[in-house]
């Protein structure tokens, strides 16, 4: 990604700690400047257990209006990937330039799963309380904010949507999970959990025994929750009309049925939600930037800022 070379100002970085002998469930332990506009910040989660980072793209005019405040845009990673890869990724910090808001991508864990875990970590109240908490205390966040995600951040994009009416004004998923319950899809889920060494149940419990849970966190299933909310849903077919990379877009091409049962559900309940379904593909950052810019517009009006 382009970097710039000068810093964030001193009294940028060391905002975020000025609160610290406030924060008791929330806070700001450090943080870190690492572009021009481009800010880690290691927040104390009561949800968490631990510290954990949220990295921060900061409006062009921050320390130059101290009494504005600013949309916030979530951005959140996807799989076995961490807070950093928006930026290592894309081009994000340069394309907000001059748009007066707040980028947010906080840190899901390694399998990038945004949820509350069965008796384990709540990344879910850490990204939906916690960092906004710090974003309005340290940074000046208003109450408007998008959400949108690649993978299982599409997933979380449209999970935390649906499971809290009206945080967010819009919300977009590239290549998400978003029918957790549709064939084969637990035991993605599964393998996505065990591949980072831990237990599958521990993420909602056996998809059986603990049905309800499972049902509890599933995107379509929480789909009534979305009305009111804009959206924005993109899927390849992956193998069926792929160009040879077969890993990627086997599991593009996984994940294509889930993504059109959700968008049925949402059909079915007449909730409206822009659809991009393109034939091919792969499950991968070279289309998930082509779908960010897509869905911008979208995002741009939830915001409150100039396309």
């Amino acid at each position: 990604m382009h970097r710039r070379t000068t810093g964030v100002s001193r009294r940028t970085v060391t905002k975020a700690a000025a609160g610290a002998g406030l924060a008791v469930l929330f806070g700001a332990r450090t943080a870190a400047a690492v572009g021009s506009r481009t800010v880690d910040v290691s927040v104390s989660s009561a949800a968490l257990g631990r510290s954990a980072p949220v990295r921060l793209i900061l409006p062009s005019g921050f320390d130059s209006q101290p009494t504005r405040t600013y949309p916030v845009l979530y951005l959140l990673h996807g799989a076995h990937d961490d807070y950093t890869s928006w930026t290592r990724e894309t081009d994000i910090e340069a394309f907000t330039e001059g748009r007066d808001l707040i980028v947010a991508m906080p840190d899901a864990g390694p399998t990038g799963i945004p949820t509350a875990w069965r008796g384990g970590p709540d990344y879910e109240t850490f990204q939906l309380k916690e960092v906004p908490a710090l974003l309005a205390r340290d940074y000046r966040a208003s109450g408007v904010r998008v959400v949108a995600g690649v993978s299982t951040g599409g997933y979380g994009a449209m999970a935390h949507a649906a499971r809290h009416p009206g945080m967010f004004t819009a919300a977009a998923s590239y290549s998400g999970i978003l029918d957790t319950m549709a064939p084969g899809v637990p035991t993605l889920m599964d393998a996505i959990v065990a591949r980072e060494n831990l237990v599958p149940t521990s993420l909602w419990g056996n998809p059986f025994l603990n049905l309800l849970t499972w049902r509890d966190f599933n995107p379509r299933n929480r789909a009534a929750g979305l009305r009111g909310t804009a959206l924005y849903v993109s899927s390849g077919s992956g193998l069926a009309g792929g160009t040879g990379d077969w890993l990627p877009e086997a599991l593009e091409s996984a994940l294509w049925p889930s993504a059109h049962s959700f968008t049925d559900t949402l059909a079915l309940q007449r909730i409206p939600v822009t659809t991009h379904f393109y034939a091919g593909g792969g499950h991968s950052w070279a289309y998930w930037k082509q779908e960010f810019t897509a869905s911008w517009p979208m995002l741009a009006r939830g915001l409150g800022v100039p396309q």
